[in-house]
């Protein structure tokens, strides 16, 4: 076995990496960038090595110092994780020819794999279904929109060297289509250093099922079954679990069976994963195959018991698997959600900065959190925006479901920006928790972006009386401190008044030492906690029932997060509730002469000149961050009046880069 392995990646995964290894008895190498330097995967490897700057491209994907660091240190064998250069045939071909390990499949089985047009023409060889499409590279605009129209609106433009969700646009019709293909084409070579595209047929309302399969270099291919990961945003998985619901035993053994033939057709070793979409009446079709270990493969851990990285590096150094095709099984229900540092209340776009609290929720053998992150770590524009993946498992997928939710609302983080009321809005909604899921939940489900929720309303009673226990047990502290100053002294009322919004819930409490009687609606509320003044997590009972959720004191009020909800709360005495409602309310300043950035950047093109008379809908600008780009339009006609900043100018959220005239004059 090998004594020491360099992981060619970085946060979550290089953790994750790390802790197999550990438990194996291998050393580990970290390998990280100027950015990277006190990243808590460098704290945890036995050694690590700087290899360059920020930049991925002058750092992590400079494969040549991944080789220079394993001949330094030793390290016999290459973990990549995903991503950098985890499909990179030429990778690790270098490493083959240096003597290293390569851990992953070999160059044919990247090569073949990694060219997503190469690959429909093998599958369908293979007997494997695929969907209708142009499988040649597509050379220019005018000629996708030719090709479009042969194969048939709605289309998708596709890298073909991508993954991730970039590189990828859906089009419906011609300018869709041209616009499509240049911003595909730009972000496929940003992203891959390959701008080639290909078309082929969009399958509307399809879910998105793929199925593991790890093989060793003995001619043994076993599938570990499948994962649904329908729930996407442009592309991007959030949610992944295992098993799906779609899924019959006939159906299961027909996809496993054609990712079998396809990993035997490949020549295929290692871990990788078969992706494909199902239509509305349950047809499946060969999306992509990732030779690689996926971001989501710990729900496939948590259903079936095995370690899917010891078995890749257990492959890697020649051994036979250890597992047969009929000691796989489904142990439950496994459910994953990705934790990003962006704002959902702000059409997703990426956050940036320091993490100043991180508070996951406890593991044990129902919860994992898989994260390259903690307090003080920097969320840098230079990588993608995942902080961490929260697993749950269950008997059913309802108590998956269930317990995700008690979880990810334990998770505290802040500093920056992160999706956790997003994911959690969708863990309660009806569809999702059905199963009735397609990869168009999202844009079906929050068309016009997403809000915060309402507080689930068999959550508000608890809520409203926890808060009036909370208020109650810090107004008391206060008059406690305050009387301690002679001739000074302080009564705390028990009847009050809980805000929220425009709504007052008038409550009056009762009680001591963890028991509080809350009177509310007409009903008696028996509210037990320990709960203290420094703790950012409320977790207690109401009637005996658990309520858990997030409180941080806001001035005179508290914000608190539950269930997908953030909402501003404010507790007080009756007369000064009743007062408050008449209170105005500050008004924004107007900024809508200006087109502000809204997400830290890089600004790559501005596409108007000082003067010119744009339209609504009209492109201005585009702003790469976190490895995809963004585009910026007007959203009503106007006249350019300057330009702020120019191209190739590094931007921070709501920085000014175009003012404007009203078209007509002011």
């Amino acid at each position: 076995m090998f004594q020491k392995i360099l992981i060619a990646n970085r946060g979550e995964i290089a953790c994750r990496v790390i802790r197999t290894a550990r438990k194996m008895g291998i050393r580990s190498l970290a390998v990280y960038s100027e950015a990277d330097q006190n990243a808590r995967h460098v704290r945890e490897a036995d050694d690590a090595v700087c290899i360059g700057p920020a930049p991925a491209a002058e750092s992590y994907l400079l494969g040549h110092r991944i080789i220079r660091a394993c001949k330094d240190a030793d390290a016999e064998a290459v973990h990549p994780g995903y991503g950098f250069l985890s499909e990179n045939p030429g990778f690790a071909q270098q490493l083959e020819e240096a003597g290293i390990t390569f851990i992953g499949p070999g160059t044919h089985a990247l090569e073949v794999m990694g060219d997503k047009i190469a690959s429909k023409k093998l599958a369908a060889e293979a007997g494997v279904n695929t969907i209708p499409g142009y499988t040649g590279v597509v050379p220019d605009a005018q000629a996708a929109v030719e090709i479009s129209n042969e194969v048939g609106y709605p289309v998708m433009i596709k890298a073909s060297a991508g993954g991730g969700g970039k590189g990828m646009r859906i089009a419906r019709d011609d300018e869709e289509c041209r616009h499509g293909f240049d911003r595909a084409t730009s972000e496929a070579e940003s992203s891959f250093a390959d701008s080639r595209v290909f078309i082929e047929r969009y399958v509307d309302s399809p879910r998105h099922i793929e199925i593991q399969i790890i093989a060793d270099n003995h001619g043994n291919v076993v599938a570990l079954n499948e994962r649904e990961c329908s729930i996407q945003r442009r592309h991007q998985k959030i949610i992944e679990e295992a098993p799906s619901v779609l899924v019959d035993p006939a159906m299961r053994k027909a996809m496993c069976g054609q990712a079998v033939a396809l990993a035997r057709a490949t020549d295929y070793r290692s871990a990788g994963t078969v992706e494909f979409i199902v239509d509305e009446d349950r047809n499946f079709y060969f999306l992509e195959m990732n030779t690689r270990l996926q971001v989501e493969h710990p729900v496939t851990e948590m259903i079936t018991g095995l370690d899917l990285v010891e078995l890749m590096i257990r492959v890697a150094d020649n051994e036979k698997l250890s597992v047969k095709q009929e000691d796989v099984g489904i142990n439950g229900w496994a459910m994953e959600s990705r934790i990003y540092a962006e704002n959902p209340f702000r059409e997703f776009l990426p956050s940036t900065g320091r993490v100043t609290r991180y508070r996951p929720p406890e593991e044990n053998e129902f919860v994992r959190v898989d994260t390259g992150v903690d307090e003080g770590t920097t969320i840098s524009m230079f990588y993608d925006p995942m902080i961490a993946k929260l697993v749950t498992w269950g008997e059913s997928r309802e108590q998956a479901v269930s317990r995700m939710r008690g979880a990810l609302d334990q998770y505290f983080i802040r500093g920056v920006e992160t999706n956790l009321p997003f994911v959690s809005a969708i863990m309660a909604h009806p569809r999702f928790q059905s199963g009735e899921i397609t990869t168009n939940f999202i844009s079906e489900e929050y068309a016009d972006g997403f809000a915060s929720v309402s507080v689930p309303a068999p959550l508000l009673a608890p809520l409203i009386c926890a808060l009036t226990s909370i208020h109650y047990r810090l107004t008391s502290r206060a008059a406690t401190i305050s009387c301690q100053v002679r001739g000074y002294s302080r009564k705390v009322e028990s009847d009050w008044c809980v805000v929220m919004g425009s709504e007052q819930h008038e409550t009056t409490i009762h009680g001591r030492d963890g028991r509080w009687k809350v009177e509310y609606g007409g009903t008696i509320h028996l509210v037990q906690d320990q709960w203290q003044p420094i703790e950012t997590i409320y977790s207690g009972t109401v009637n005996g029932n658990p309520v858990c959720f997030q409180i941080e004191k806001r001035g005179y009020g508290y914000e608190v997060g539950v269930s997908g909800s953030r909402t501003a709360v404010s507790v007080l005495n009756r007369r000064v509730a009743r007062l408050n409602s008449q209170m105005p309310v500050k008004v924004a300043p107007d900024m809508s002469r200006y087109l502000l950035s809204p997400m830290p950047g890089l600004l790559v093109s501005l596409s108007v000149s000082e003067g010119q008379a744009v339209k609504a809908d009209q492109e201005l600008a585009v702003i790469e961050a976190m490895k995809m780009e963004n585009t910026l339009k007007a959203d009503q006609d106007c006249v350019v009046a300057d330009i702020l900043v120019e191209p190739g100018a590094t931007l921070e959220v709501d920085q000014p880069i175009l003012e404007f005239e009203r078209a007509g004059g002011d």
